[in-house]
């Protein structure tokens, strides 16, 4: 089972960096999404549909993949009649669906984009940024530009790979099929946070609160690893100072982490300021930044793999 969980670690690290997502009308996140836009309404009784919806929309996406997984590892055993191939169809299916809970390569693309643009072209830049974050760009200055893509590279790389591989490596201590079914659930989670989980939606308030608690170790964690990337250790320690200026219980770990290992001013205005000592990104330290999570993100990968195999 070991080795089957570290392929289908290397299946979904090695789709990621070749193919970086599936097309959004087969991806089951994005479909995942459409189910929960039929949620996103006003309702009678807010709170008891959302306590349903956080509850009940992730494990079913759980028990999707499950299912699906479990059903090529049959389907392989039967037309190969068992061994080594069923074993490897398993993990390919695995991986298949790994990947499709995981994000690193589009993630990186998007940040670099948005920095490379900062300077010589600010609008495509504004536009550019849109697919990292939710805010007003219109305003933003090249600096600020800057420091949007690299805090949302950083607070991204915690939700869209970091806590994904963590469930997939704690579901495979059962096995590679439930491994595949928590990562999945992990995935579900913040996608509900990330449609629903605002104030001014009571429905989502229990996907918020559940994506607080799913989300605290693996913000942790890829603190963690981006000063390990950055061959910085000491950063972990200086981003305590800075880690609860954010609003969220964990965002502002991997982003204020970022900003010491960077020693940058990041900063969403009228919501949090990091190492204001600090000028914002120049286009040299942004860069550095976008390195430094998808160094963190490799490491992500590797670490993944090596857990699941032990």
């Amino acid at each position: 089972m070991g080795l089957t969980a570290l392929a289908a670690v290397a299946v979904a690290a090695s789709l990621d960096a070749t193919v970086a997502e599936l097309p959004s009308r087969v991806h089951p996140v994005a479909l995942f999404g459409r189910v929960v836009g039929r949620f996103d309404r006003e309702w009678s009784r807010p709170r008891a549909i959302g306590v349903a919806v956080a509850v009940s929309l992730p494990l079913a996406a759980a028990g999707v993949a499950l299912g699906v997984v479990a059903a090529a590892g049959r389907v392989a055993a039967v037309v190969l009649g068992g061994g080594v191939a069923p074993a490897g169809a398993t993990a390919a299916v695995a991986g298949l669906a790994l990947f499709a809970t995981t994000s690193l390569r589009m993630l990186v693309g998007a940040a670099r984009e948005v920095v490379a643009a900062s300077e010589s072209d600010p609008e495509a830049a504004r536009a550019a940024l849109l697919a990292l974050v939710g805010r007003d760009t219109a305003s933003l200055s090249a600096g600020r530009l800057r420091s949007a893509a690299v805090e949302s590279a950083a607070e991204n790389l915690a939700d869209g790979l970091v806590a994904p591989l963590l469930a997939f490596v704690v579901g495979t201590q059962v096995s590679v099929v439930v491994g595949v079914a928590c990562a999945a659930w992990v995935k579900a989670v913040n996608t509900l946070d990330s449609m629903l989980g605002y104030p001014d939606r009571p429905h989502g308030t229990a996907s918020a609160r559940l994506d607080d608690a799913v989300m605290w170790i693996p913000a942790r964690l890829s603190a963690v690893l981006l000063a390990l990337a950055a061959r910085s250790p000491t950063a972990l320690t200086t981003a305590r100072r800075w880690a609860r200026a954010p609003a969220s219980p964990n965002s502002g770990w991997p982003m204020a982490t970022t900003a010491a290992v960077l020693d940058a001013r990041l900063a969403k205005p009228g919501a949090y300021d990091l190492n204001t000592d600090a000028p914002l990104p120049s286009l040299a330290t942004a860069q550095a930044g976008v390195r430094t999570v998808s160094v963190a993100g490799w490491l992500a990968f590797l670490l993944a793999g090596v857990a699941a195999w032990l």
